[in-house]
């Protein structure tokens, strides 16, 4: 067999600097991302004896706790809204928060073999990562439903806005998220120091206390916690709590640059990961 003049050399260069999302690739993956949603979710409740049930138990926990601490001895008010429904609601959006930010961190590292050996788009990981806590957050919420049930509480027309809110949660999770993953691939330590900031990010956040306790000259930065704006703007989805005001529009914007500078840093370091990890 003799080779013809017209034979030539196709290079495939692995990418270099700054290079844009591909959500076509993305998509063509989308059979990895439920595989590894679902993987996840049953290594989550694998030999559990309770199962999913603890998918309320944490959250209620939680917001019990919060009762008796930050409404019985602090004096906390939380306005018209039961504080037992104020509290679980603010639990149920953090849980999915900080359990898929941590998933998302640990998603490349945890899949060593998989991200060394065969070739697909690594943002389809800690995508992956922060689905299964939907699930936890679906049954959260319709035990909040059944608390307001209980309560006496029903949803007005504001109940519209609600999958804005969820929607805007999920963007913010997956942006820091992106942004830990990239981190945690070079350093290690990166685990343990998010451990701390999301507890700091905790207290600085409405979970446990309104958000109209916040007043006076540093009131402006507080506005910045894009996690205020989306907490205060589900509760006034769900209980017709106080209508978030221009808090609103910055929460939007910082949600959408958290996650732009996830993606595009998660982009950069992309061709890297499997060298570095």
């Amino acid at each position: 067999m003799s080779a013809t003049s017209t034979d030539t050399w196709v290079e495939n260069r692995a990418p270099t600097g700054w290079h844009r999302l591909d959500l076509r690739e993305l998509w063509a993956y989308r059979e990895l991302i439920g595989f590894l949603a679902i993987r996840d979710l049953k290594a989550r409740y694998k030999q559990a004896a309770l199962g999913m049930a603890w998918a309320v138990l944490q959250p209620l926990a939680g917001a019990l706790i919060f009762t008796v601490v930050f409404h019985r001895v602090a004096r906390l008010s939380s306005g018209d809204v039961p504080y037992l429904l104020f509290a679980f609601s603010g639990i149920s959006l953090w849980s999915y928060l900080s359990g898929g930010m941590q998933a998302a961190m640990e998603s490349l590292v945890g899949n060593v073999g998989l991200v060394t050996k065969v070739y697909f788009p690594r943002m389809a990981a800690p995508v992956a990562a922060v689905l299964p806590g939907l699930l936890d957050l679906a049954i959260a919420l319709v035990i909040l439903a059944v608390l307001m049930a209980v309560e006496g509480v029903s949803p007005g027309v504001e109940i519209l806005t609600l999958p804005l809110w969820l929607a805007a949660l999920v963007l913010l999770t997956l942006g820091v998220g992106l942004l830990l993953a990239t981190l945690n691939v070079r350093y290690r330590d990166v685990k343990s120091i998010a451990a701390l900031a999301i507890q700091l990010w905790l207290f600085a956040s409405p979970i446990a206390y309104a958000s109209t306790l916040v007043q006076g000259r540093w009131s402006w930065l507080y506005e910045l916690n894009p996690m205020a704006g989306i907490v205060d703007g589900f509760r006034w989805a769900v209980f017709g709590t106080p209508q978030p005001g221009w808090g609103t529009v910055l929460c939007g914007a910082e949600v959408l640059l958290i996650l732009g500078v996830g993606i595009a840093a998660f982009s950069r370091q992309e061709r890297r990961f499997a060298d570095v990890i």
